[in-house]
């Protein structure tokens, strides 16, 4: 842990390589002036050679360095395997035929790939002359990086790669066709994801995303699951982001979808929508894929109780307001733990006796150390707050002592992969790329259980 570090002045941390770690999600301190990546672009494909002929006709021109460019077709069961001709060197790997399997796909191609940074565009989607090298500069320049790219819609029938080129080279342009506004939106009003938040998953597309090979894999690339169109690539983000991910929206990294966009299409188009809802529900743990009631096995918050000091009846009150309050799984741990809970005679499966295996996931993490009680929505006020803050942790603090601590899982995964080769302890890190922020408990509606409560009715 000796190594000499380099913390520069604007927040950044460089790492041995090169690459910086990034304060908050500061996009826009990533260095500029990196040399060019080498780069694997990933096409998930099923029966589209047509328009894979215009995909690769514009990869042949791109302005990122030739030799630093691999192209990989991930084919998800064609029944004759893409011609891949068009670029020289493309590989092409294949998946059997079991349904629209496009996350498993790009896993599949990521896993054929030989560049540090993965571009992922989908078969039907054109990306600029320049659109690789800006697409990439970013997580080539910061370890932690997920960007997405600008996609905009034109009308590709009929066009021929020939045609394609003329038009990248000066000559006559596609019909274009509308742009979604809720997604220009979304990124004007985040200043290009800037200001991104544990909602901007939302404003991730597959189809126009770039990151680092060796942080896709951290993150767990795609989930195989999803079988059908859509979704996999919201909940790559989500799971992304609580990884540690930095994410930015590269706005003149231009590629154009064959096609209008799901909202200009008909309504038998859209019907797989509600199937899609259903698959995140569980994936995802934000409040609005979660308004019917129901609990699902991956909780928002995970919630450690120390349980030194607590009754049964003390234990019971703390563990109950948490649940009433969060989605939540907690989990008791202490010497005392198994024979408290006992004396509840519940079932309740949100309540663990032990800690939290190491691949147990949640997007908040909370450790009770104290009793306590608390007023109807303070708990939730509170990861309220250290979401809007975009904070590593709150500190909630009676008498001077930190009675819950709320972390951000996001905060603490990034600090943790890098704290090593930085050489430098990992909560000092974390304290230096995120805020901290102090509450006291009274002005929050938490209090500390100090007698025993009454439970009889």
């Amino acid at each position: 842990m000796g190594r000499v570090t380099r913390r520069l002045p604007d927040g950044r941390w460089v790492l041995p390589d090169g690459r910086s770690v990034l304060p908050g999600n500061r996009w826009d301190l990533a260095p500029r002036d990196v040399e060019p990546p080498t780069v694997s672009v990933v096409i998930p494909f099923y029966e589209q050679q047509r328009q894979l002929d215009l995909v690769l006709a514009a990869l042949s021109m791109q302005t990122h360095p030739g030799s630093r460019l691999q192209v990989v077709v991930a084919d998800d069961g064609s029944s004759v395997s893409p011609d891949v001709r068009a670029f020289d060197g493309a590989v092409v790997v294949r998946q059997e035929d079991r349904g629209f399997r496009a996350a498993a796909a790009r896993n599949l191609g990521a896993r054929a790939a030989d560049g540090s940074v993965l571009c992922f565009l989908d078969a039907d989607t054109v990306p600029e002359p320049t659109y690789v090298e800006r697409a990439v500069r970013l997580s080539a320049a910061a370890a932690d990086i997920v960007a997405v790219g600008r996609r905009r819609h034109a009308d590709l029938t009929g066009w021929s790669p020939d045609g394609l080129l003329a038009w990248f080279r000066g000559g006559t342009a596609p019909t274009e066709l509308t742009e979604p506004t809720w997604l220009r939106d979304a990124y004007r009003d985040s200043a290009d994801l800037l200001h991104a938040d544990h909602r901007s998953y939302r404003h991730v597309i597959s189809a126009v995303l770039t990151c680092d090979r060796d942080f896709f894999w951290t993150a767990g690339g795609f989930d195989e699951g999803f079988i059908g169109y859509g979704g996999e690539d919201w909940e790559f983000a989500a799971r992304a982001w609580e990884r540690g991910a930095v994410l930015a929206h590269v706005v003149d990294a231009v590629a154009w979808h064959d096609g209008p966009d799901w909202a200009e299409r008909s309504t038998s188009d859209r019907v797989g929508k509600n199937a899609e809802a259903l698959a995140l529900a569980s994936r995802i743990t934000d409040p609005a894929a979660r308004r019917h009631g129901i609990r699902f096995a991956l909780p928002e918050v995970r919630v450690v109780v120390d349980t030194d000091g607590h009754s049964a009846a003390t234990l019971l009150v703390t563990v109950g307001t948490i649940l009433t309050e969060l989605d939540a799984v907690v989990h008791l741990v202490g010497e005392g733990a198994t024979t408290l809970r006992a004396a509840w005679g519940d079932a309740d499966p949100r309540i663990v006796v032990g800690p939290p295996t190491e691949d147990a996931r949640s997007r908040i993490t909370m450790r009770v150390r104290r009793p306590i009680d608390a007023e109807t929505g303070s708990l939730p006020a509170l990861v309220a707050e250290l979401d809007t803050a975009r904070a590593g942790r709150l500190d909630v603090v009676a008498d001077d002592e930190v009675i819950v601590e709320i972390r951000s899982t996001r905060a603490d995964s990034r600090t943790h992969r890098h704290a090593r080769a930085l050489g430098v302890d990992a909560a000092t890190l974390a304290e230096d790329l995120f805020p901290v922020l102090r509450r006291d408990a009274d002005d929050h509606g938490v209090a500390p259980l100090v007698e025993e409560p009454r439970l009889d009715w």
